[in-house]
């Protein structure tokens, strides 16, 4: 069996107004391509491409950047069942090169919840292209506020020091340990760290469209559109940065959300993933938007103070208080 294998069956829903309202964005100028998928009961449903800017059709892969991070948490939630990693322990226990300038106190927990006092640390590509450079990089960053005290979007920086903590904690390589662990037990491609000519072919190039803001009233540091295009690069690509590399289609992502919804063959521990996808653990106003974060350990939740649609996950005012998911960059939006 391929794995990209899945299934497809038609049902009675109509998509309709979803496929114009997409279509739209790209007559109006705003896309040059889009992807859309839905599953249900742990098939693809509805699966389409629009646009000039998709070069294989349905084939064409897209970096999904910030979708990027469940994808790294759900390998945390594995080494959490093993006893190899605990959100209660810092992150110093793991990793103690971390520690250095007042870090020692931040725990594995804050690190998800991106309430660890770091957000806008820098850590550019072509350092991160070095493991030894990496972890000195990590070691050098200072607080920015005391830990567990307020949230604020770690957009690259605490998913660097989560794909540190898997590495050691399992011994393998994060990239490696996610294909292994993960995406092929769900009959996935790589997903994060594509090499050869994975990280080349059908995959649709990001290009910048439409006016950029005069100034954003919140910082988002290094995530700017000339470090955005640097994952046009196969070498970055492949190097598959945690906080938002992967590159998948829609229908890869959202059979990865019917494995959150389903848990097939146990790959998670059940009560791990239930946490997971309900435990709201962090409800610290989101400064960009000022309503709570509502995190979970690696995921959004939708809430239900009618607020579902301002949070970093664009819900949409008629999802479920329960669903679950997270955004991307450039407009990616996944959810179950």
């Amino acid at each position: 069996m391929s794995r990209r294998a899945g299934s497809f069956r038609p049902v009675s829903l109509d998509f309709g107004p979803l496929l114009e309202r997409a279509r739209r964005e790209i007559d109006d100028g705003f896309l040059p391509s889009c992807q859309l998928a839905v599953a249900l009961d742990g098939e693809v449903v509805l699966f389409e491409t629009l646009g000039d800017g998709a070069p294989a059709g349905n084939e064409t892969r897209y970096c999904v950047f910030s979708a990027t991070k469940p994808l790294v948490a759900s390998a945390v939630w594995l080494l959490m069942a093993e006893g190899r990693l605990d959100p209660a322990w810092k992150v110093v226990e793991v990793f103690p090169e971390f520690g250095a300038n007042g870090k020692d106190v931040v725990t594995i927990e804050q690190v998800m919840l991106h309430t660890s006092g770091f957000p806008h640390a820098p850590m550019s590509v072509d350092v991160a292209m070095d493991p030894a450079a990496r972890v000195e990089r990590m070691a050098s960053w200072r607080l920015n506020w005391e830990p567990g005290s307020r949230f604020e979007y770690h957009a690259t920086s605490a998913h660097w020091v989560l794909a540190e903590l898997v590495t050691r904690a399992s011994g393998v390589d994060f990239r490696d340990f996610i294909d292994e662990r993960i995406t092929m037990p769900l009959g996935l491609p790589r997903l994060l760290g594509p090499t050869g000519t994975a990280a080349v072919d059908g995959i649709a190039e990001l290009i910048g469209v439409g006016e950029a803001p005069a100034e954003l009233p919140f910082d988002m540091g290094e995530v700017t559109e000339e470090n955005l295009l640097r994952f046009n690069e196969p070498a970055v690509r492949t190097l598959g940065v945690p906080g938002g590399g992967a590159v998948c289609t829609a229908a890869d992502m959202v059979r990865f959300y019917q494995a959150l919804l389903h848990n097939p063959d146990g790959l998670w521990d059940d009560d791990i993933l239930r946490d997971a996808t309900t435990n709201v653990r962090n409800t610290f106003p989101d400064p960009w938007v000022n309503v709570p974060a509502n995190r979970t350990l690696g995921l959004v939740v939708c809430g239900d103070d009618g607020r579902g649609s301002m949070r970093q996950v664009p819900f949409g005012k008629t999802n479920s208080p329960g669903a679950f998911g997270h955004g991307g960059a450039h407009g990616q939006v996944a959810w179950a």
